[in-house]
């Protein structure tokens, strides 16, 4: 019988969710402060389904999205928790520039909802080739 969502999960039930192996997850503990799981008598870790959630997040910046350890730290700092539960659901996020900061990227939007990217990528593009005409002279 499986378990409910909300149930809490052991470290081996984290770990094969999180298809990491144990000793991963209690490496993370030493290098995310924000990864605390509740431990009961004799050491025995208990993940809560907050706790998954977040560890998702961390899975998926370090593994899939090439993300350091100082980066998910640094990520965590200036967007908090959410961020990377967001991360975790598998919400990506465009590159924050100085007046905008970082908003979601639905990747299944339609095609007409991408004509602000060409027109960012046309920009880019236009300012390579300036850049590239300095660089001649």
């Amino acid at each position: 019988m499986a378990k409910g969502p909300d149930a809490f999960r052991t470290i081996s039930e984290a770990a094969d969710e999180l298809d990491v192996p144990q000793h991963v997850l209690r490496f993370w503990e030493t290098r995310f402060s924000f990864i605390k799981p509740m431990k009961r008598a004799g050491g025995r870790r208990f993940y809560r389904p907050s706790d998954i959630a977040v560890l998702k997040g961390v899975r998926r910046l370090l593994h899939d999205e090439g993300y350091t350890i100082k980066g998910v730290q640094k990520l965590q700092r200036e967007q908090g928790l959410k961020r990377l539960v967001a991360a975790g659901e598998g919400v990506t996020f465009s590159a924050p520039t100085p007046d905008k900061p970082s908003a979601p990227v639905d990747p299944k939007a339609p095609a007409g909802d991408r004509s602000g990217l060409l027109e960012a990528l046309q920009d880019l593009e236009s300012i390579k080739a300036r850049l590239d005409g300095l660089l001649k002279k």
